[in-house]
């Protein structure tokens, strides 16, 4: 079992009074985890699981009021509800638990995506809950604090992060287990759950932002490109940042006039998910989008990394018009800081002249080399 970071997070918030949420994309590990909290809790009491991809476990809790869910519960300490998106009363049943039960009984759920789950807990569980993000398996938990090896970093690079790509032995193995997930993710989570008609619309979408990562993207060019309408692109995109299938950094701006300020950059969760969307698993010395598959896996690592060890930040990343460039922007503590991400140590760059007129900010060059205490 890889140990994740959040389970000793979430256990120091455990009986705190909040509901405890686990969000994520499919397959990262979401159930894995909660229910080794649980086990971990065990010493509280009872633990009491609903699979809501079940009809009959959805049935025992849909609608329900106090009374019928107090039966329902007994004596448990520990209640688990899985895939809670699916369970149309999920706000409701959660802000009833949560008033009566406070810190007496633990509620922890699951979600595979934002689309439902949080839309329908967002203003029943205001002060009620406590939202985590369990992502693909992060460069510190593969590593467990050793230097990552080379061979195992352009596994990730082209085969990514994902818990059942990682434990699989062989190139193959890999390979199919990231074009079922493809096929779960973008079909059952997002053409099923959103009544989607145009699949192939979509997919090419999908596909002309996985050859873009790492570049600014402009919404009205794709639109021009696909020939669709503006506004479809900008539902599209936003459905595959809910299906955690993408992310997007805005540029940061304070000279309006020298600085861009309507572009962003995308990219992928995880570049396994990437690269099998554009069916392309050569290896890196193979590749022209090394530098593009680095730029990404260092700005998702240290989301990561930010968020599992509570460092707060705002993300961008930093363009002029003349073509001056930081990947990765964080405005944190009241001071910025510049990374720029090279794969090859001779491609050392100079701080730019641009950026050193934000006074008292930092820049730095991230190589394979230099990812302890920046990702792991």
């Amino acid at each position: 079992m890889i140990k994740r970071i959040l389970k000793e997070n979430i256990i120091q918030q455990a009986f705190r009074g909040q509901v405890l949420i686990i969000q994520g994309p499919r397959q990262v590990g979401k159930t894995t985890l909660a229910l080794d909290i649980a086990k971990a809790l065990k010493s509280k009491g009872e633990t009491l699981i609903f699979n809501c991809d079940d009809p009959d476990h959805r049935s025992i809790l849909e609608n329900k009021g106090l009374e019928a869910l107090k039966s329902t519960i007994g004596n448990s300490k520990v209640i688990f509800i899985d895939e809670g998106q699916k369970l149309s009363s999920i706000g409701q049943t959660l802000k009833l638990l949560a008033d009566y039960y406070k810190k007496r009984v633990q509620v922890i759920v699951t979600g595979s995506s934002t689309m439902n789950l949080l839309d329908k807990t967002q203003e029943s569980l205001t002060g009620r809950k406590k939202v985590y993000t369990l992502y693909p398996v992060s460069a510190e938990e593969v590593s467990k604090g050793a230097v990552i090896q080379k061979n195992r970093l352009e596994s990730l690079l082209v085969y990514g992060s994902y818990p059942n790509v990682i434990i699989a032995k062989k190139k193959q193995d890999k390979i199919e287990t990231l074009k079922e997930l493809k096929t779960s993710y973008l079909y059952r989570d997002v053409f099923d759950f959103q009544g989607m008609k145009n699949a192939d619309v979509f997919m090419n979408l999908v596909k002309a932002l996985a050859y873009q990562i790492g570049n600014e993207v402009s919404y009205r060019e794709l639109s021009n490109l696909l020939k669709i309408g503006y506004t479809t692109v900008e539902r599209y995109v936003h459905i595959l940042e809910q299906a955690f299938i993408i992310f997007h950094l805005p540029v940061f701006t304070r000279n309006k006039r020298r600085e861009l300020s309507k572009l962003r950059k995308i990219y992928f969760y995880d570049l396994g998910i990437r690269n099998a969307v554009i069916n392309n698993f050569n290896p890196l010395d193979k590749r022209d989008d090394l530098g593009a598959l680095w730029e990404n896996f260092m700005v998702v690592e240290r989301m990561k990394y930010r968020e599992y060890h509570h460092i707060e930040a705002n993300q961008y990343f930093w363009r002029t018009y003349d073509g001056s460039e930081v990947d990765l922007v964080e405005e944190r503590e009241g001071k910025l800081y510049g990374y720029e991400f090279k794969w090859k140590p001779r491609e050392y760059a100079r701080v730019l002249a641009k950026w050193k007129e934000y006074k008292g900010s930092f820049y730095q060059v991230i190589t394979p080399d230099k990812m302890k205490g920046f990702v792991q």
